[in-house]
C-alpha cells in the first residue's frame, strides 16, 4: 500500500516562494533616471550624473559601485542619477560625452567633471569633503543651459530623428539603402532651396537695395561747343572741348559701371 501525499508540502513551498519573491528582486534603486524632459532638476541642489550605455562594458562593471554609492546619497544630501545616452542622445550633445561612462558634479547649477577613481568609497569622499571645489567648473558658454549647447543638443537629436527614419524606411518600407539616401538628398536639396529663398526675402526687406539711376545724355550745350571748335574759337578749344570730353568720357563709364 502506497503511502499518500500529503498536500502540506507543496502548499508550504508555494507560500515560501510567495513569501521570498520581493527578496530576490531586491531592494528599489536609489539612482534617478535623467531625460530631456527632467534635466533641469539638475540646476538646483547637489547631483551626481553617470552617463552610461548599456553595452558598454565600463558601464556594466561601474553599475554596482555606482548603486551602492545611491544608497548613502539621503545622509550625503547629494543626488544620484544616470543618463542612457542611447535613450537621450539630447542629453550627449548637451554635455559634450565623447567618452564612457562619463560622471559630472553638479552643485546650484555649476558642473564639474568627475576624474578619480570609481568606488563606492572615491564617490562618498568626493562630496563629504567637498573634493568637487578644487575641480574648475564648466565654463557658461559650454555649460548645458547655454545657446551653443542647445544647438547641440538639437543637433544631436536631429541625428537620431535621421536614423529612426532610415531604419523605418529599410525595414518597415522595404526601401533600399540607396532609396533612403535617395530621399535624404532631395530632403537636403529642397530644405536648402527654402531656407536660402527665406534669407534673401529677409535679407531684401532689412535692407533694400539702391537702384543708381541714369545720368542723362550730354545737353546741346557740349554739341554747340564741338561746334565753335571747328568754327576755330580759340577759347573754346582750349577750355570747352576738354570740359565737354570729360563730361562725355564720365557718361560712358557711368554707363558701363550700370
Amino acid at each position: 500500500m502506497t503511502a499518500s501525499r500529503s498536500p502540506v508540502v507543496p502548499v508550504a513551498v508555494l507560500l515560501l516562494l510567495v513569501c521570498g519573491a520581493p527578496w530576490t528582486h531586491g531592494r528599489r534603486s536609489d539612482v534617478r533616471i535623467i531625460t530631456d524632459g527632467n534635466w533641469k532638476e539638475l540646476l538646483e541642489g547637489e547631483w551626481m550624473i553617470e552617463f552610461y550605455a548599456p553595452w558598454c562594458p565600463a558601464c556594466q562593471n561601474l553599475q554596482p559601485e555606482w548603486e551602492s554609492f545611491a544608497e548613502w546619497g539621503e545622509d550625503l544630501e547629494v543626488n544620484v542619477a544616470k543618463v542612457d545616452v542611447t535613450e537621450q542622445p539630447g542629453l550627449s550633445g548637451r554635455f559634450i560625452i565623447t567618452a564612457l561612462p562619463t560622471i559630472y558634479h553638479c552643485k546650484d547649477g555649476e558642473f564639474r567633471r568627475y576624474q578619480g577613481p570609481r568606488t563606492k568609497k572615491d564617490f562618498i569622499n568626493f562630496v563629504s569633503e567637498k573634493e568637487w571645489k578644487s575641480i574648475e567648473p564648466v565654463s557658461s558658454w559650454f555649460g548645458p543651459g547655454s545657446v551653443l549647447m542647445s544647438s547641440m543638443s538639437a543637433l544631436f537629436q536631429l541625428s537620431m530623428w535621421i536614423r529612426t527614419c532610415h531604419n523605418y524606411f529599410i525595414e518597415d518600407l522595404g526601401l533600399p539603402v540607396w532609396g533612403s539616401y535617395t530621399v535624404f538628398a532631395l530632403a537636403t536639396l529642397l530644405s536648402g532651396l527654402l531656407l536660402g529663398l527665406c534669407m534673401i526675402f529677409v535679407a531684401d526687406c532689412l535692407f533694400p537695395s539702391k537702384r543708381r539711376r541714369a545720368q542723362p545724355y550730354p545737353s546741346n550745350n557740349c554739341i554747340n561747343t564741338e561746334q565753335d571748335v571747328y568754327r576755330g574759337s580759340i577759347h573754346s578749344i582750349q577750355q570747352e572741348p576738354l570740359t565737354c570730353r570729360e563730361r562725355n568720357k564720365n557718361y560712358y563709364q557711368n554707363l558701363l559701371n550700370l
